[in-house]
């Protein structure tokens, strides 16, 4: 395709990016995405990062919501990949060899919580029963008026419950509060808060009603769908070029960016109106997260015989204690004892690993920029909980925040959902507009997690801002068929 040809172009191969590029290639106009590594995909990668035969992935390993977002269900995701969808969606060790499990079946679940399982029921059964209208709620820009009030109203009342000090309020014993801590701690906050019970919520209740997807072959199963679909589409890809000011690029109608707003002033080169590059400019990064992953004789031997089968694992103790482990970091610090998230993939996919062995997934939550090694930390936790983890490790590799930042620009400091999830910045995400994927630059649009929906994997943030741009660009209303039976 020469540049004579394109009517749009891609900064940014993540899944938001990618998402974009297939939904306007799908429209009919030639695409063409640029990406600044060699490898494509961003945070949904996967890789051999430790020893040959262990493929572990780069960023994000289990996909909560990719069977919920919109994009992937009019995609046909499940028909393009292999997705395993595990009985257990998440797990929770506790001291003296105990767990609490989240499965797939809500009242199993709650059989196990021992008194507080009444209460879980509670919580959680009338967002499952509604789950497509909770995955609506969020999907979209919070800002729109909902279409279903009294979903946003339940949904509301519980995260005003979980984001308070009333957050233990409902319970008598641990493992109920402990296991909804785990979920609540992906959003790197300090703990209670409404952004954290917010996202906690909707995690927690995809993994009842839809279950915790894997795929089969790792992230980069996922990459490699969009990246098939947009070539089959008359799409290109340019990988190794790093784009550095806007004015580099081809002339294209349409020029979508998977970047931060701190990114976007950049590429501007002082072409944005002064008043909304103030604008972005006090956009806030969150804290960061430093990753290590291990290659393993064998599997982890937790205590608590039923974490042997759950994919998913939040490791870091009793409510209090993750609690304490967070708004450590929130105040700068790095935790003594640390919450860890670990992913084992290799009990449900064996293409991960060598026979017999197995990779683990492993990050921890710490300050932004911080250069400190966790392999330490993260492998004593780890062992706290599974007694012998130690002896099995064969290899591992170890990225910092700051290495994080380094492997992908949008992940400033090592922040991950490339901006902080406070409620402020899931409204005005990066601006407070109702299309705040269009940019004041003619034709220039903003696709990734630093807009709505924000954070996660489910391609939402690019398919927004292509439909945004189809809208303005060309009057186009509709938004283009994505199936794969559809040519």
């Amino acid at each position: 395709m020469s540049d004579d040809d394109l009517d749009a172009i891609v900064v940014g191969s993540g899944p938001n990016g990618l998402a974009a590029a297939v939904t306007l290639a799908r429209a009919g106009l030639k695409v063409r995405v640029y990406e600044k590594n060699s490898l494509v995909g961003g945070g949904a990668t996967t890789a051999e990062l430790t020893l040959p035969g262990f493929r572990h992935d780069v960023c994000s390993a289990v996909h909560p919501m990719a069977l919920s977002s919109e994009f992937f269900q009019r995609f046909g995701l499940e028909e393009r990949i292999n997705l395993v969808t595990p009985d257990v969606s998440y797990g929770h060790p506790l001291p003296q060899g105990e767990a609490a499990v989240a499965y797939r079946d809500l009242e199993r679940t709650a059989a196990g919580l021992g008194v507080d399982g009444r209460e879980w029921l509670r919580l959680f059964r009338p967002l499952v029963r509604h789950v497509d209208e909770v995955s609506e709620l969020i999907g979209n820009q919070l800002l729109r008026v909902p279409r279903h009030p009294l979903t946003a109203a339940r949904f509301g009342l519980r995260v005003l419950e979980q984001g308070s000090p009333l957050w233990n309020a409902r319970f008598r014993e641990d493992r109920a509060p402990a296991l909804l801590t785990g979920v609540y701690a992906h959003a790197i906050r300090s703990l209670p808060s409404l952004s954290t019970a917010g996202a906690g919520l909707v995690l927690a209740t995809h993994g009842h009603a839809r279950g915790w997807p894997i795929p089969i072959g790792g992230s980069s199963a996922i990459t490699g769908a969009l990246v098939d679909d947009l070539l089959a589409h008359g799409g290109e890809i340019c990988a190794d070029t790093y784009i550095r000011r806007l004015s580099d690029l081809p002339t294209a109608r349409i020029v979508l960016l998977d970047v931060t707003p701190r990114a976007l002033i950049e590429l501007a080169d002082g072409t944005l109106p002064t008043a909304y590059a103030r604008r972005l400019a006090r956009f806030r990064y969150g804290n960061a997260v430093a990753k290590v992953d291990f290659a393993l004789s064998g599997p982890v031997p937790w205590s608590a015989a039923e974490l042997r089968n759950a994919p998913t694992v939040h490791v870091g103790g009793t409510r209090g204690q993750i609690a304490r482990a967070e708004n450590e970091v929130s105040r700068g610090k790095h935790a003594a004892e640390p919450y860890v998230l670990v992913s084992q993939p290799s009990i449900v996919d064996p293409m991960r690993a060598p026979a017999g062995k197995h990779v683990l997934w492993a990050y921890t939550h710490v300050p932004r920029g911080s250069d400190n090694d966790q392999t330490e930390p993260i492998t004593r936790q780890i062992e706290r909980f599974a007694p012998g983890f130690r002896d099995l490790i064969l290899a591992s590799a170890s990225r910092t925040a700051h290495d994080m930042a380094d492997y992908n620009p949008n992940y400033v400091g090592g922040d991950i959902a490339a901006g902080d999830v406070s409620m402020l910045q899931l409204v005005a995400r990066p601006v407070l507009t109702p299309d705040p994927w269009r940019t004041p630059l003619p034709g220039v649009y903003l696709c990734s997690s630093s807009t709505p929906p924000g954070p996660g994997v489910h391609g939402l943030a690019g398919y927004r801002a292509a439909l945004s741009a189809l809208r303005h660009e060309y009057n186009v209303q509709e938004p283009p068929r994505l199936s794969p039976t559809h040519v």
